[in-house]
């Protein structure tokens, strides 16, 4: 009995010991009906404040196929709040055609995605395009003013911006005073500025953009990457951009996702992930 007593009690006491421990390593899974966040194995001290990175957007095995052929070919990976994602490949890599399902422009033969840990088949398209905004190589502007551009997603769903909000939107992407002026007259530049405004204008939680600059020359080019980082940045947006060019992902990329033939081939790191391609 006294052994067996002492037995516990060196037990309890080597419990104790390590509850009092200054830092502990932890995996952590929180899930909630909007977000699901991980942080596995993280070494963290007690008292410290430690971001909890949230997954706002999750593809599980996804796939499409046309005629026959896999252009996106069992695609997994995830985005947290606040990252850039740079898609990067050659032609016909499926880069696209990935961002295309995730705007539900296209439906996957398989597979699915969640955003903020909602199926995408959960939102209605028209929801789920608000959720998931989305800036294309070309403006696409609604013939009208600056202004009606903004105003028209928000109006769907019965939403009328004032003079107010408008003027901080197109303020907010470098063009202040433009709201009433026509898209007619914008540049190349100019409207894809009006483009990420109008996606703003629906308060998205992912922003979409695929090759946003290839059009453009080399100073309206720098000026759109600096402007996606900052509105990335000031509005704790996700962003997947997709891009032809290497060195622009080194410039705004925090994770780099590579695909080739439909596959992705890797993800990670956009340092890393750029050196690994080059070598």
């Amino acid at each position: 009995m006294y052994c067996r007593d002492n037995l516990e009690s060196a037990e309890r006491m080597q419990r104790c010991a390590c509850l009092q421990t200054e830092t502990r390593i932890l995996t952590l899974v929180i899930r909630d009906a909007d977000r699901r966040t991980y942080i596995e194995g993280a070494l963290l001290n007690d008292n410290a404040d430690v971001p909890i990175p949230s997954v706002i957007l999750r593809t599980e095995h996804l796939s499409r196929s046309v005629n026959g052929r896999l252009i996106v070919d069992d695609v997994s990976f995830e985005v947290n709040q606040g990252d850039i994602l740079a898609v990067v490949g050659p032609s016909g890599a499926g880069k696209s055609s990935l961002l295309r399902l995730l705007n539900r422009l296209d439906e996957p033969t398989s597979g699915t995605y969640f955003v903020e840990g909602r199926d995408y088949r959960d939102f209605a398209p028209r929801e789920l395009r608000r959720r998931v905004g989305m800036v294309m190589q070309s403006a696409y502007l609604f013939t009208g003013s600056v202004a009606d551009n903004l105003r028209f997603g928000p109006r769907q769903r019965g939403e009328n911006l004032s003079d107010a909000i408008v003027s901080d939107l197109v303020a907010e992407v470098g063009l202040p005073d433009f709201a009433s002026r026509s898209v007619d007259n914008l540049s190349g530049g100019e409207a894809q500025r009006v483009s990420l405004a109008r996606a703003l204008a629906n308060s998205p939680a992912v922003l979409l953009a695929d090759e946003p600059t290839s059009a453009l020359d080399e100073e309206a080019k720098r000026g759109i990457e600096r402007l996606v980082v900052n509105i990335v940045r000031q509005h704790g947006l996700t962003c997947i951009i997709v891009t032809h060019d290497t060195a622009q992902a080194g410039r705004v990329a925090t994770r780099v996702l590579v695909m080739d033939a439909g596959k992705l081939k890797r993800i990670g790191p956009t340092q890393e992930v750029l050196s690994a391609e080059h070598t």
